[in-house]
């Protein structure tokens, strides 16, 4: 009932807010990944809450256990289940919305939908469920990291009107963005967002904005036409974050201001003699498939809709009345999404990466010649498993130029012969 999200790579996420604890089951996992509860808790320590003074305050250190799946640090194939329970949670600052709902939150459409709902923290509204999504894409960060050596890197891009003017997409990195508090891979931006978010917080009100995430290294062919489309997907796993309000990819709405000659990315080849987009005008994707370039998408998330500041409400019962929000909020959610998108985006390409490898590589593929087409984007990272596949198919593609060589010339000894390495030159 809305709690499983992806087909092959599938996670479920479960707990309350207030409860004993949130977490997660991962399904699909394929077996013999190294995986340990590190790797898992390097990324719910960028999620949790009480890093700094621009987040909420809650003091959750957000210690992961994992419940099965993995054995002697290697998973074995079957779920891999992972909890984190609640040690910080203050159930009393909620009593009031019991009665009256909170402005913008999710209290009057829980209530419409079920007719009942978990009060205290707002239950699975609560940006405390997404630590479930958290786990689960670092288990997916280190699956498309093995295959393919893709880096995914999520910055804020804008926090109200103050914007990171340019970044670049190739060379951002994780040490840029964790640099400081508001992660923004730019220092002096940085410093003018955080003094916005801390002259917001101070009069008890909220601020969102907008967090950017890169892919790079993503093969090309994930994703699928009409319905499954790789926006598509990522469309909608980023519009499933709380507090999101709009997805964007590539050129997104500033597209819709060039015309077609100016927005195309024209082909051409590089030095590898393989075939690239000049320009990355469509984010990576073509089509609803990966074309080999660096992904970019972009999400809007609206301000905190808890604040400190009275407002007009109504009670459970039909009642006008005022309520000022209590408990400890986000003024900002920007700093805390960031590892939250990356991880939404990390699902989605190990879902998309396990139906492209069980529908289009179950069969051998043309090894070179007529019905190949020439390759599509970079070369692999070398010493992932796609690079040891390119090789094996380049190995076979110089075969099959050396057995059409030799018959061209009736199997003499004489005729030339091609080597791998020349042919990936």
């Amino acid at each position: 009932m809305g709690n499983t999200f992806g087909r092959l790579f599938r996670i479920s996420t479960w707990g309350e807010s207030h409860g004993g604890g949130v977490g997660v089951t991962i399904d699909g996992v394929p077996p013999h990944l190294p995986l340990t509860v590190e790797d898992i808790q390097a990324e719910l320590a960028r999620r949790r809450p009480g890093q700094s003074r621009i987040v909420t305050p809650r003091n959750e250190a957000d210690v992961a256990e994992i419940l099965s799946g993995v054995v002697d640090g290697l998973t074995v194939g079957t779920p891999v289940a992972v909890l984190v329970r609640n040690k910080d949670h203050r159930s009393g600052d909620y009593d009031t919305n019991a009665v009256a709902y909170r402005p913008s939150h999710a209290d009057a459409t829980y209530d419409a939908k079920y007719g009942t709902r978990a009060v205290a923290g707002g239950g699975r509204s609560s940006a405390r469920e997404t630590i479930g999504r958290v786990a689960g894409g670092a288990v997916a960060k280190k699956i498309l990291a093995a295959y393919a050596g893709v880096e995914i890197v999520g910055y804020v891009q804008r926090v109200l009107d103050v914007e990171l003017a340019a970044v670049d997409h190739e060379t951002v990195s994780i040490a840029d963005v964790e640099a400081n508090i508001i992660r923004c891979p730019d220092a002096a931006t940085a410093e003018r967002m955080i003094g916005l978010v801390d002259e917001i917080r101070r009069t008890g009100n909220s601020v969102g904005g907008v967090v950017e995430v890169v892919a790079r290294n993503v093969p090309a062919g994930l994703g699928s036409p009409v319905f499954d489309k790789l926006e598509a997907d990522l469309a909608k796993a980023c519009m499933s974050l709380p507090a999101s309000k709009g997805f964007e990819v590539g050129s997104g709405f500033d597209g819709t201001r060039l015309t077609g000659f100016d927005h195309n990315d024209p082909f051409r080849l590089d030095g590898a003699g393989r075939t690239r987009a000049a320009s990355n005008r469509s984010g990576g994707i073509q089509g609803g498939i990966a074309n080999g370039e660096t992904i970019v998408v972009r999400v809007a998330f609206k301000p905190t809709s808890t604040i400190g500041r009275v407002q007009q409400t109504v009670t459970r019962g039909g009642v006008e009345t005022e309520l000022r929000g209590k408990g400890r909020h986000d003024p900002c959610v920007l700093p805390r999404a960031v590892p939250m998108v990356e991880a939404m985006v990390a699902l989605v390409l190990a879902d998309a990466l396990m139906a492209q490898v069980a529908q289009c590589e179950l069969l051998p593929r043309p090894a070179g010649g007529v019905g190949a087409p020439n390759p599509l984007g970079p070369a692999a990272v070398p010493g992932t498993v796609l690079a040891a596949k390119q090789a094996a198919e380049a190995e076979a593609k110089a075969a099959a130029a050396a057995a059409a060589a030799a018959e061209a010339t009736g199997g003499g000894g004489d005729a030339p012969t091609t080597t791998a390495a020349e042919l990936t030159q």
